[in-house]
């Protein structure tokens, strides 16, 4: 079984799809710490001026250190509104924008207040529209016992290693974090 392994982004990049694409199973890291500033709650639009706009899922205060599925949704405010607010300059100009606000409306439509089980959701609605049929699963209710892990490096090794994962792919910008070689021996 080929295996990848990643953070629970918030409309992700395409290479972060073409990943799901490429393996038998891909699962959601989501017991991580939580990286303020990173792709977990927000990601960018391009303006119709080509300058960058952050669209943001609002998060209530937490913890320095809690774990990405211990961070919740501030849903008292009407955030998704205001990102379909911020897509409608592009009302004229996408060939799919009525396509692309309906898939959005129904994922917004998910209630949660859950920031790793709205990107999940929405993470499988846009592989659903795309044609990819990888499962996804969310690796806090997996309950899957693994060996202990001693460097942060050993995660995706010990979760390969429990699932009987031959492989394991990797994106190439996360390569940098792993020791290639524990990989190879199976450590």
């Amino acid at each position: 079984m080929t295996l990848a392994i990643n953070q629970p982004y918030f409309f992700p990049y395409i290479g972060y799809f073409a990943l799901i694409n490429s393996v038998d199973e891909f699962i959601l890291f989501d017991t991580p710490q939580f990286i303020r500033h990173g792709w977990i709650e927000r990601n960018q639009i391009l303006k119709p001026s080509g300058e960058p706009l952050y669209i943001k899922v609002p998060l209530v205060k937490h913890k320095r250190e809690t774990p990405i599925n211990e961070v919740f949704i501030r849903n008292d405010e009407n955030w998704q509104d205001k990102i379909l607010a911020q897509l409608v300059p592009y009302k004229k100009r996408a060939p799919f924008y009525f396509e692309v606000v309906n898939l959005l409306k129904d994922i917004f439509s998910f209630e949660t207040d859950s920031i790793a089980e709205l990107n999940y959701y929405s993470l499988t609605k846009v592989c659903e529209y795309i044609g990819i049929t990888t499962p996804i699963k969310i690796w806090s209710k997996m309950k899957v016992k693994i060996d202990e892990v001693k460097h942060a490096d050993e995660w995706a090794l010990q979760i390969c290693k429990a699932l009987n994962a031959d492989t394991y792919i990797n994106s190439r910008n996360g390569l940098q974090f792993f020791d290639t070689t524990k990989y190879q021996k199976k450590v």
